[in-house]
């Protein structure tokens, strides 16, 4: 499925949605290695939700290599995979669980920069 492919519902419900899943002291980390400000995140994503964009990046996003892990109580890291027409990024999300929602703490995109070489690189075990 692609983003293309999602109905577009009202901006109304979207602030209200982002507003309750984002904590007041969210911020991001792009790929870029700019940091986002949780307004400017929000900004952006309104953009998304009521215009149609014709950038391939923008069209079909693919994830995949899920992985969860507990961090803390109750706070979780979420990794996975982001393809985004050509371009490859490793993402990573802090969620917290607060009474019945989700919140997300941070977020961080890494570029990869060679798409072709998946894989996890081991640091060399050293016998003492």
């Amino acid at each position: 499925m692609s983003r293309a492919d999602l109905p577009l519902p009202r901006t109304r419900q979207h602030t209200e949605d982002f507003d309750r899943l984002t904590d007041p002291d969210f911020w991001e980390t792009g790929a870029s290695g700019h940091r986002y400000s949780r307004e400017y995140v929000w900004s952006i994503l309104e953009q998304r939700y009521t215009s149609y964009s014709s950038d391939p990046r923008d069209q079909d996003w693919h994830t995949s290599e899920f992985h969860l892990r507990e961090i803390a109580p109750a706070t979780y890291l979420l990794t996975y995979t982001l393809q985004q027409d050509t371009k490859l990024t490793r993402r990573a999300t802090i969620w917290q669980r607060r009474e019945r929602d989700w919140t997300v703490l941070y977020r961080q995109g890494t570029l990869v920069s060679d798409p072709t070489l998946n894989v996890v690189i081991h640091h060399p075990r050293v016998d003492q």
